[in-house]
């Protein structure tokens, strides 16, 4: 099946209804249509919400926001939405039918902003995983190879947007949740700066400084669209981004001027050289920024390699999933076992209760001071560094998930968040872009990451290179094809 909207993104989309060439109520219905589908072969919308969106979209009274009448998945975690289920890709939570009464802020701001929210996506019980292999709601698959993760934590998201189903979706980025599947899915995914957005009203922060949240889209002028619609804090909120000079989308297709950017694609810790295949996306963008008249050389960016960094996630993440079991513990009024999670996770709840209090303070001062470290390099006149997003393809389903050996899973994750976590721990903004496919047709995504409240910088240049080598007329093999 195609139709008008399948491959316009979000600002396309809501010109049209601006226009008066399309209603909000025709665009929903053309993206229900293609979610009935293609997600029988994805397992990427995994709660219906298509009744209330179409009174949303039917009503005079929609928002008239700058995205009026796009249809719009919100993740099935941190952000939630009244009257709808919520159950982070927890089986205890999917077994209790729990359902959250009121929307956060962040909702508020994107039903604001004219979204037409018609579905939730599936991730990773509790969003701990770089792939989407819940035992709660199945495997998701990437739309570019359907026996190939879509990354996570934020798979359903990728999944979704790369297969034409919605144009932008909702993610959350602890750990490279947005970035990732951004990267596995060939999609443009914005990591913004820490609390560029509110976690409010019920969060201050989430897991520490980890948590950003924004959204998973098919183009840079999308992604800063959105970040224009849902930035700024809340009231109470413990801190805030610095305030743009201008709106985020005045930045797409604005000059960048001469940038001084380095890259690296060696993992960090010495584990070694990223896929080649990853390696020579960065060579290849690398030249690319050289071509368009940067100041382009290879860093060692020693600080990424900062013990301190491998000191205090395997402190700090534990007990955020400990937290997490006691949060929903109280909740339900009833104690969840640890035996009660995916093994994974199992096993970081146990860790995480087992921590004291003087041990977890000490891990974040770690992260702090690794953090510090980091935003140095920046401080010493540089303005973009590159590198992978993952440190290999887009891998097979299996390796990673709902049950496989935890001690193999953290092995795994260790590598494949190299690039990803650090910038979650400085709070930096970082962006995945999709200039790049290897040989076996799978996108291999390459990340930039600017100093703290720079996400001008990133989306010029993102836009920039978008440009000069586009990526919007490329579209998986499972989004144009029926499949049961």
């Amino acid at each position: 099946m195609t139709d008008d909207f399948e491959w316009m993104d979000a600002t396309a989309q809501a010109a049209v209804v601006r226009k008066g060439d399309a209603t909000p109520s025709e665009l929903l219905e053309a993206a229900l249509a293609r979610i009935d589908e293609r997600n029988p072969a994805l397992n990427a919308v995994i709660i219906d919400l298509s009744e209330k969106a179409r009174a949303a979209a039917a009503d005079p009274a929609l928002p008239d926001g700058p995205f009026r009448g796009v249809p719009f998945l919100l993740k099935d975690a941190v952000a939630h939405s009244a009257g709808d289920p919520y159950h982070q890709g927890m089986r205890v939570l999917k077994d209790a039918g729990w359902v959250e009464q009121t929307d956060t802020w962040l909702v508020e701001r994107f039903r604001a902003a004219g979204f037409v929210i018609c579905g939730k996506t599936n991730l990773p019980e509790l969003a701990t995983s770089v792939t989407t292999e819940s035992l709660a709601y199945g495997t998701t698959h990437n739309p570019w190879d359907l026996e190939r993760s879509p990354g996570g934590s934020s798979g359903g998201a990728g999944a979704a947007v790369a297969s034409g189903m919605v144009a932008v979706a909702h993610g959350n980025d602890m750990g490279g949740s947005i970035r990732i599947p951004a990267s596995a899915c060939g999609l443009v995914g914005l990591k913004p700066s820490r609390a560029r957005s509110t976690l409010g009203p019920h969060l201050g922060e989430y897991w520490a400084m980890t948590t950003h949240e924004h959204v998973l889209t098919r183009s840079v002028r999308d992604t800063a669209g959105v970040l224009d619609a849902i930035a700024g804090p809340g009231v109470g909120d413990p801190y805030t981004a610095p305030p743009p000079v201008r709106p985020f989308a005045d930045e797409v297709g604005a000059d960048p001027g001469r940038l001084r950017i380095g890259f690296r694609t060696a993992m960090a810790g010495g584990l070694g050289e990223s896929h080649p295949d990853c390696v020579a996306a960065v060579q290849a963008t690398a030249t690319l920024l050289e071509e368009l008249g940067h100041d382009v050389a290879p860093t060692d960016f020693a600080a990424l390699d900062d013990p301190r960094f491998g000191e205090a996630v395997p402190t700090a993440f534990p007990v955020f999933v400990a937290r997490e079991v006691a949060r929903w513990s109280e909740k339900l009024r009833r104690k969840i076992a640890p035996s009660e999670l995916e093994p994974w996770n199992e096993m970081q709840a146990e860790m995480g209760a087992a921590i004291t209090a003087a041990e977890y303070v000490r891990a974040l001062e770690q992260a702090q001071g690794y953090a510090r470290g980091l935003a140095a390099w920046w401080d010493e006149g540089h303005d973009v560094l590159v590198t992978p997003m993952l440190t290999e393809p887009p891998f097979p389903l299996g390796q990673l998930g709902g049950n496989v050996d935890p001690m193999d899973s953290l092995v795994r994750l260790t590598g494949l968040t190299t690039f990803t976590m650090a910038f979650n721990v400085s709070g930096q903004p970082a962006i995945s872009l999709p200039p790049h496919w290897n040989d076996a047709g799978l996108p291999i995504g390459v990340q930039l990451v600017a100093e703290y409240g720079r996400e001008d910088v990133l989306l010029r240049l993102a836009s920039q290179l978008e440009a000069a080598r586009p990526w919007s007329d490329r579209h998986p093999s499972a989004a144009t094809a029926s499949h049961s």
